[in-house]
Parts: C-alpha cells; structure tokens; sequence
C-alpha cells in the first residue's frame, strides 16, 4: 500500500472499497475563519533577541527569506462546515473494517456540532471517547481564559468488537510519583483520555513548515493503540503526512490522501514517494493510478 494521493478526498473515497482500511485519522480544517499558516523562522544569537535559548542565551528570530507568511496555507473557512464534513464522514464509515476505530481531530468550537453529527453516522453506542490534546505554547488572551486543547473523538464500527491494545501505549510519567511508590513511577503510566503534549515546535527537527502539523508521538499513540501491525491506516485530510509517518515508523501501511499541492510537496518529500495525481490526469495516467489501486485491493471490487 503505502500510497499518497493527490485529489479532492470525497471523489477518491468514494473509489475505495468497502472495510477496505482499518484505522482513519483525520485532523481536518477546524474552521476557524482566518488563513492557517506557519512562516520558517530561524534564530540567531543576540543579547537584545526576543528568546531565551540553551544556557540562558538570548536570541532573535527572523523570518526565512523567501518564506512570507502569507504566500503558503489555506483559508480555514466554511459556511456549512458540519455539511462539508458530513458526506466525507460517511464515506469513512463504509470503508473501515468492522473492527476498526474513526478518529476526528478539531477544537472546542465546533466539536459539539461534530459530536451529534458523528452520533448520527456511527450510532451513540459506537462513541467511546473524547480525547482532550492539552499544551501549552502560543499567545495568551488577556480577554478570556487561554485556549489550549484540541478535542479528538473516537468512534468504533462496532459497539463492541474494535481494536485497542494499551499495552502498546507509551506511558507517562506520574504526576505525583512519591504516592505510587518507586516501581510505578520508575514504569510510568498508561495515558488517560487527557494527553498532556506540547505541539511540533517551529524550530525543532520534526518541523516541515507545514501551517497545522501535528505531533509524531500522538499519532504513533492512536497507531499503536487501535491498529496492529500491517493494517492500513487512512488519512483523508493528510497534510503534512504525520498520519503516515506514525505507520510507516510501526510496521503499518498508510493511504494519505489531500488536494494541496503544498501538502502533496510536504509529504512526498518526508515520506520519500511520488504521489498519485487525481486532479485532472491524462487518460494513461489515470489508467496507471487505476491499476495501481487495483493491485493494491482497495478499488471497489477487487479483492
């Protein structure tokens, strides 16, 4: 498998076979009505610089020539955003397995509206859990109390039956070690349903320059929690291709799909493969990506 496609997501979905996958995570637009971007930026030491880095130095930052802040993005604006979601969720719904999980990655805004439209598509009973990704970085609001979570939900195919191995998880630490004795805290704990992780930092290694990257250790978490090795795990909304890093790093298979040509550079570039272009493709090129697809068992009607 191991497959990015360059295309409108809800046209390539509806061209994947039914219980074809068996993990979907999608982080979507969050609709927040303004451009999402993230301009490079480099640090030089400076003892009058805005930032304090290694050993108590003081540092500037600047914008990277050739990186201006509006030149890359995406307007992050719907007037129907629940209509926009919806026939994309249902999409997902058929092509997961029986046994796997749906992840929905947005905020506190509009998280209540995809709630009821999730509980619609996948059955109140198939809910098994509002994930809260806490952090602590950015700007802080002097109007109201600071935003800083994401809310992730998880739904199942089946009430019952679905993927979850947390022993696979990576454990963290105790808050209050001393209480739970120095085996535990030396072990660590497995996670809750609030996952305490600070977002890729702009200077960081793991960066792309992608503007809503997300971190590879909360991916490779649902990863290997709700799949197992050689599932294919979906990513419609694939930006900057953390789904498929995550994957690809335990022994999973990945289809990531998204219709920026930004993203598609992004991701061809970490991942090391050329995408498949779905967006207006020359009769033999779109004949190739067919038969690709075919060999690979996820166009509807193959095996």
């Amino acid at each position: 498998m191991n497959r990015i496609v360059h295309g409108e997501n809800l046209s390539v979905l509806r061209t994947l076979a039914t219980e074809s996958v068996d993990l979907i995570y999608i982080d979507p637009p969050f609709n927040t009505g303004r451009r999402q971007k993230r301009p490079r930026i480099k640090t030089i030491r400076d003892v009058e610089g805005d930032r304090t880095g290694f050993g108590g130095n003081r540092y500037r930052t600047e914008l990277v020539a050739g990186s201006p802040e509006l030149a890359a993005g995406y307007l992050d604006s719907f007037d129907d955003y629940i209509g926009f979601l919806r026939p994309r969720v249902e999409e997902a719904r058929r092509i997961l397995k029986p046994e796997g999980s749906f992840f929905l990655h947005v905020d506190p805004r509009e998280v209540h509206y995809c709630k009821v439209m999730l509980d619609e598509v996948f059955g109140r009973p198939c809910f098994r859990n509002e994930i809260i990704w806490a952090y602590d970085y950015g700007a802080r609001s002097s109007k109201s109390w600071p935003a800083k979570h994401d809310n992730i939900l998880w739904y199942t195919n089946h009430p019952k039956r679905y993927t979850f191995d947390l022993n696979a998880s990576d454990r963290i630490p105790y808050m209050a070690p001393k209480l739970v004795g120095a085996a535990k805290a030396a072990r660590g704990k497995t996670p809750t349903d609030v996952w305490w992780h600070t977002i890729v930092s702009p200077t960081g290694k793991e960066k792309t320059g992608y503007a809503t990257q997300k971190p590879l250790g909360m991916l490779e978490r649902i990863v290997r929690v709700h799949s197992k090795p050689g599932d294919v795990v979906l990513d419609f909304f694939a930006g900057s291709g953390t789904t498929g890093a995550a994957a690809s790093k335990n022994g999973r298979e990945f289809l990531l799909i998204d219709e920026s040509d930004e993203a598609i550079a992004v991701m061809e570039k970490r991942l090391g493969l050329v995408a498949e272009r779905t967006k207006k493709p020359r009769k033999r090129a779109a004949k190739k990506i067919v038969e690709t697809a075919q060999v690979a068992g996820v166009i509807k009607g193959t095996a």
